[in-house]
């Protein structure tokens, strides 16, 4: 549809970051269509439903059972466990999930007002993500032609890429010149963040800007370390910038920085794994915290939005001493996907979105809830408009090997239930997490790529009977 009101003025590019000249409809250097982005839409109020959260327990290098490490004063969510063994940060054995809720039959639902969903007090966060399916409503910036990454190249193939030269992303054979351009289709190469592959012994992850947002707002942290009896340690941590706060890629990047530094400093001296996710997270929430004490000058460059306190999600896993503890403050999950793909797959982790409260309350099915426009808008963040910080941490033993998937919402909208994501995840992926990584990003990416997408691969290894340490009495 063709727009007769005047556009509004961009300060750059958002393909090249360069200043266009005035009047322009296409940028000079790259040729974006600048006529194709919309004005940003206006910041929506935020507000945040927690409580003050309690001193963490110190574990013992012995791992005795991890103390309430639970912020609020009830239980975390209990979630859908389905034959995988483990309690939550309660300390209390995981159920079934309640028929009509969906949550564990233990658990107390998240505290809402009598009466039907609109008279829910439901307080809330919107990431201007609702609609996947419209950049004008999400305020992302619709490309002017298709993203090279998702294109089919009939071309032959050319010669390959000298050993550690880097290899174009559109047609995955050129190799590419100082530039930043493919010697062999032309195509120039994304930024750096655009597209961010890790892979360690036991952990891949691969992030991505997706094809509908000009930045990738995601960020992850993969890393290993020894426990004190010499037995590893294995930390993936997934970080998602809230679309609707300022600088949502600095506060994903320092998150996941934070918690990953706290990690590898606290396991090495013996902490329960499930304390020292809790505290991962509050460092990840200080280290968000202290962006919105810049002065307001460091901000000027995002002028297209509302100044706000910059905000991010979390999801984290833990593998170490048989066990697999997962934390999270938001709406990224954790999957558990059994080798033996007959075995019941698993969603480890409950969305703190109104969705996810509306069905906790019994108020709506999931149907119903995830179909409303307010699904996606989240209940739990970590910045300092936030007020109060309430982490969720579960923990888990599982009984045979399989494969821990560890994403955000970029993904997870491509492959929502467990049996979805166990569908997606290509059958040998224990055994090449990296390859496996990079196919899922491709099958967000094949769905439409509406969102950053980031995931993280952590294939679980049972130990043998008799190969116990100190660290099994949880």
């Amino acid at each position: 549809m063709s727009q007769s009101h005047q556009q509004p003025a961009l300060p750059k590019c958002p393909g090249c970051e360069e200043p266009p000249a005035a009047g322009d409809l296409f940028c000079g250097v790259c040729g974006y269509d600048l006529s194709a982005v919309p004005a940003r839409p206006d910041d929506r109020p935020t507000m945040a439903i927690t409580v003050p959260p309690a001193a963490p327990a110190a574990g013992a290098v012995r791992w005795p059972a991890a103390e309430e490490t639970d912020s609020s004063d009830v239980p975390a969510p209990v979630v859908r466990p389905a034959d995988v063994p483990g309690t939550d940060s309660g300390g209390r054995p995981l159920t079934e999930p309640d028929a009509v809720s969906g949550r564990g039959a233990g658990s107390p639902p998240e505290p809402v007002r009598a009466g039907g969903p609109e008279a829910a007090a439901v307080q809330v966060r919107h990431d201007d993500r609702a609609d996947p399916g419209g950049a004008e409503a999400s305020g992302d910036f619709a490309l002017a032609a298709p993203d090279p990454r998702a294109a089919e190249h009939a071309a032959a193939p050319a010669a390959a890429p000298a050993p550690g030269a880097k290899v174009c992303v559109a047609c995955r054979s050129g190799r590419v010149d100082p530039d930043g351009y493919c010697e062999n289709c032309g195509h120039a190469q994304p930024r750096e963040r655009d597209h961010m592959e890790q892979e360690l012994d036991a952990v891949a992850a691969v992030s991505d800007r997706g094809l509908r947002h000009h930045r990738n707002e995601d960020s992850f942290a993969v890393s290993s370390t020894a426990l004190p009896d010499g037995s590893p340690a294995v930390v993936a941590i997934v970080c998602d910038g809230v679309s609707s706060a300022s600088r949502p890629d600095e506060a994903s990047a320092a998150a996941a920085s934070a918690a990953n530094e706290a990690l590898l400093e606290s396991l090495p001296r013996g902490t329960h794994p499930q304390t020292a996710m809790h505290e991962a997270i509050v460092a990840a929430s200080e280290a968000v915290n202290a962006l919105a004490q810049e002065p307001a000058g460091a901000r000027e460059h995002d002028a297209h939005r509302h100044q706000n306190a910059p905000a991010c999600t979390l999801v984290g896993a833990i593998m170490a001493g048989g066990l697999l503890i997962v934390g999270w403050v938001g709406d990224s999950r954790v999957y558990w996907v059994p080798e033996d793909r007959t075995r019941p797959t698993a969603r480890l982790t409950e969305d703190d979105s109104w969705a996810a409260q509306m069905v906790a309350a019994g108020l709506m099915n999931e149907a119903e809830a995830y179909a409303d426009e307010r699904a996606h808008a989240i209940t739990g963040w970590l910045g300092a408009d936030a007020y109060e910080l309430e982490p969720h941490t579960a923990a888990f033993k599982p009984d045979r090997p399989g494969l821990v998937v560890v994403c955000t919402d970029g993904l997870w909208n491509y492959a929502e239930s467990a049996e979805e994501m166990a569908a997606a995840v290509p059958a040998d992926a224990r055994e090449q997490p990296l390859r496996a990584a990079r196919m899922l990003v491709g099958h967000a990416l094949d769905g439409g790529g509406h969102d950053n997408v980031t995931v993280a691969l952590l294939p679980f290894a049972v130990r043998p009977q008799g190969a116990g340490s100190a660290c099994d009495t949880v």
